[in-house]
């Protein structure tokens, strides 16, 4: 197993890289290892379990490059520096490619759901969250505007029939009767925040990653559109090895490891 931590890049040389364009080692050879970008957790993990058990059968060979951030896996992969990503759920990658105009990258299967959940170490109830306090959540556009639905079906706020993912904060909300603070913050910063405010609003991976438990409030997966899934480049979008890994990423084997290990919350299969 080949599994590499990418760091965040300087600007220049990312600059470098785009002006390269080009592709992947695989993307000239069939007989090259897939490059793939993931968060650590769970996505990684997933990945990992694939290239132990899996993938070797269906003849596939990954090269596993894991990111801590949101915005690097999408520009390594628009690139040429991946063969696919799995980090990000379609109104992400929408709303990625929305503001970073002439993005391609192509949806190729949903694999699993992080359901949004609101954590708290003083209150077990969205009814015990007093007048006033801070509640933190996402600050990209897609999850801010999830959060913000979570919040609303928890009955803490009442949304704009207008907001939708990009709507920030303030022109969002229609209605805030307990005054709440909401505060917008670096998805990775979130689960910090559980210890100083009323209540955060936690990205699934980063939950699972700081260990936190017993969610005050969960989005409900029924009908989610935001299960993460596998995302190519249109150069890779008709190789037969991305398919091939999108089946391996769906497998029965693949859900069993999820509902294992993630004990059907946090981390649950795309059905």
């Amino acid at each position: 197993m080949r599994v590499r931590l990418v760091a965040l890049v300087a600007g220049a040389a990312l600059a470098l890289t785009a002006c390269g364009g080009g592709g992947t080692e695989a993307a000239e050879d069939p007989n090259a290892p897939l490059k793939v970008g993931v968060s650590p957790t769970p996505h990684g993990e997933i990945l990992e379990y694939v290239d132990d058990n899996l993938a070797q059968q269906a003849g596939i060979d990954l090269e596993i490059e894991q990111f801590n951030d949101y915005i690097r896996p999408n520009e390594a992969l628009q690139h040429g520096e991946l063969d696919a990503n799995y980090f990000q759920h379609q109104p992400y990658l929408e709303n990625y490619q929305a503001q970073h105009g002439g993005t391609e990258l192509v949806w190729v299967e949903p694999v699993h759901l992080e359901p949004l959940a609101m954590y708290s170490k003083d209150h077990d109830t969205p009814e015990q969250i007093p007048n006033g306090s801070v509640i933190t959540l996402p600050n990209d556009p897609a999850n801010q505007f999830r959060a913000l639905k979570l919040l609303e079906n928890a009955g803490l706020i009442t949304l704009k029939p207008e907001a939708a993912v990009g709507t920030r904060l303030a022109e969002a909300v229609a209605d805030n009767p307990r005054q709440l603070q909401l505060k917008d913050l670096s998805p990775d910063q979130l689960p910090r925040t559980v210890e100083d405010s009323a209540a955060a609003v936690v990205n699934g991976n980063y939950a699972v990653k700081a260990g936190l438990q017993d969610p005050v409030f969960v989005e409900s997966a029924e009908g989610s559109p935001y299960a993460n899934g596998l995302v190519t480049s249109p150069r890779m979008a008709d190789d037969p090895r991305i398919a091939k890994l999108a089946e391996l990423l769906r497998s029965p084997e693949v859900e069993q490891f999820i509902d294992q290990e993630y004990g059907g919350v946090a981390v649950v299969p795309a059905r």
